[in-house]
């Protein structure tokens, strides 16, 4: 067996493991309070060129989401995301959890539409009676989407835009960013993000760290104490210098970026091969993500060889499944992948 399962079924890039290593019996103060901490923050503002942001390192994706959504947001502010949001679909109601509602708009493969988002606030306060309703708080939005899909840069500024109209910040989710900014068919940099959203994060659990997610303020705009809330929310951890480390390691070298063009490379290549040999691509995707129709026996015939992702039933014969790769597929598993297609 060999798996496609995912972009996090591996543990860590062997320079992550190598660093853990080498300062495993250095005496460190804890909660994130550390050199290593300090440097990885300071390479990230530089990478983003924002001079005055603040950046913290949580241990993973879920509890930033709820993290971020939950101290930004007022007791009467809600979260507006896609149907397709990660919040709405795949966090088991995290976000719910805090008091927080989830408002939700059409996705187009996968993306927020700046005319729905537009037309979902202007209905809001043309409503005389929106004091009785949850009021739209912040914008919530993923790149790469749930889907695979980027946001292009044009589409990132016209939300960005409303968003400043209307005085919410834009939250971006970027468990998969490095996968978005290494692929061939982005026009969105780092600085771009940086720029554009008032609030992003930068995913290590399934770009080469065993764990973690740096998260961005982009112009000295965190929430009022926001160390306090990531302990009393569970996400601090003692050790913080587990995070440092890594992600001070993943920002030497464009090791982050590197690492990241690998997946995009070993997508492409298996994104051609399915495309060779006569599979149905459920949608266009430029990113590490690709998706499938198959048969429903055939579906279970590949599963005897490989591991793969159910996305969503197609029809009562076909199955939508997601095939993955990573930071360390190799060139050997996408022949062995080509080989048994």
């Amino acid at each position: 067996m060999f798996s496609f399962e995912s972009d996090y079924t591996e543990g860590a890039h062997p320079l992550i493991l190598d660093a853990l290593v080498r300062t495993n019996f250095e005496q460190l103060s804890g909660y994130g309070f550390d050199k290593y901490c300090d440097s990885a923050k300071e390479k990230i503002k530089k990478a983003c060129g924002c001079d005055d942001a603040q950046v913290f390192l949580i241990a993973g994706g879920t509890q930033t989401n709820q993290l971020v959504v939950d101290t930004v947001l007022q007791p009467y502010e809600g979260a507006i995301s896609t149907t397709t949001g990660h919040i709405e679909g795949h966090e088991a109601g995290a976000v719910e959890f805090t008091g927080h509602k989830v408002l939700t708009v059409p996705h187009h493969l996968g993306k927020m539409d700046a005319n729905d988002l537009k037309n979902l606030l202007e209905t809001f306060y043309a409503d005389d009676n929106h004091d009785h309703m949850v009021f739209p708080g912040m914008v919530y939005i993923s790149h790469p989407t749930e889907y695979g899909t980027l946001y292009t840069l044009d589409e990132l500024t016209a939300l960005s835009d409303i968003c400043r109209q209307y005085e919410i910040p834009l939250f971006m989710d970027g468990a998969r960013l490095g996968y978005g900014l290494m692929s061939n068919g982005t026009d969105v940099t780092l600085k771009d993000i940086a720029r554009l959203c008032d609030i992003f994060y930068i995913g290590g659990t399934k770009v080469g760290a065993l764990c973690g997610e740096a998260v961005v303020f982009t112009h000295n705009n965190a929430p009022k104490h926001f160390f306090t809330s990531i302990k009393q929310h569970g996400a601090l951890l003692a050790k913080g210098r587990l995070l440092g480390v890594q992600f001070d390691t993943l920002f030497t070298d464009d090791l982050y970026f590197k690492i990241a063009k690998n997946a995009i490379d070993k997508a492409d290549r298996m994104r051609a091969a399915f495309k060779e040999k006569g599979y149905k691509i459920f949608i266009e995707t430029v990113t590490n993500q690709i998706f499938i129709v198959l048969e429903n026996e055939k579906m279970q015939e590949l599963k005897k060889s490989v591991s793969f992702g159910f996305w969503e039933k197609y029809d009562d014969n076909h199955t939508v499944v997601r095939f993955a790769s990573s930071w360390a597929t190799t060139d050997d598993a996408v022949d062995k992948l080509i080989k048994l297609l």
